[in-house]
């Protein structure tokens, strides 16, 4: 095993830390340290895997010659649910509604026919791609969609059968918003 240590000592200063940054403001249902260390861990696992999704960081210059810093996580409206379950566990945040947003990238479905189908499509990330293929044991073939996207989809009961059973599994947070209200229909 390999590691590798980054010395942040030497990245270049890019802002400064204004002193109201750090305050709690105005937010009194912010949780204390010590509640945000009692947060379950399959939903910390869930937060994280919807950050690495579908989130990103901010980091904007201000007029003032400040820093901001955002996480943003970005969904279809149709999982408003998702993103208002999140900033009820965590008590911080703000939540803004865009009407233009796009599809989302990740769906489970039922098609015309009734068959079951599950896709996940993102970003060019042969890898990842192939470890989906590995984890839902089935050599289905990775579409490449306008050279910016790879889609893999599977629909037969014994495919889609074993990815219900990966996301069911006890230890893993359960489906919230859209897409639990999709798996229980």
């Amino acid at each position: 095993m390999e590691f590798h240590v980054l010395n942040f000592s030497i990245l270049p200063v890019i802002g400064t830390v204004h002193k109201n940054a750090l305050k709690k403001g105005k937010n009194n249902s912010r949780l204390e340290n010590q509640e945000y260390l009692n947060i379950p861990s399959s939903f910390l696992a869930f937060f994280a895997g919807l950050v690495d999704g579908d989130g990103y960081i901010q980091i904007t210059n201000t007029t003032k010659g400040f820093i901001t810093m955002k996480l943003v996580i970005s969904l279809h409206l149709e999982d408003l649910s998702t993103l208002e379950y999140i900033n009820s566990v965590l008590k911080v945040g703000k939540l803004n509604i865009y009407r233009d947003n796009r599809s989302p990238t990740c769906s489970f479905f039922v098609k015309a026919n009734n068959d079951g189908c599950f896709q996940l499509k993102q970003r060019i990330h042969k890898n990842l791609f192939e470890a989906f293929k590995l984890v839902f044991d089935t050599n289905r073939k990775i579409e490449t969609e306008k050279g910016l996207y790879n889609q893999f989809g599977v629909s037969s009961k014994s495919d889609i059968q074993k990815v219900i059973n990966f996301f069911s599994f006890s230890g893993l947070h359960p489906l919230v918003g859209l897409k639990g209200i999709q798996y229980i229909k």
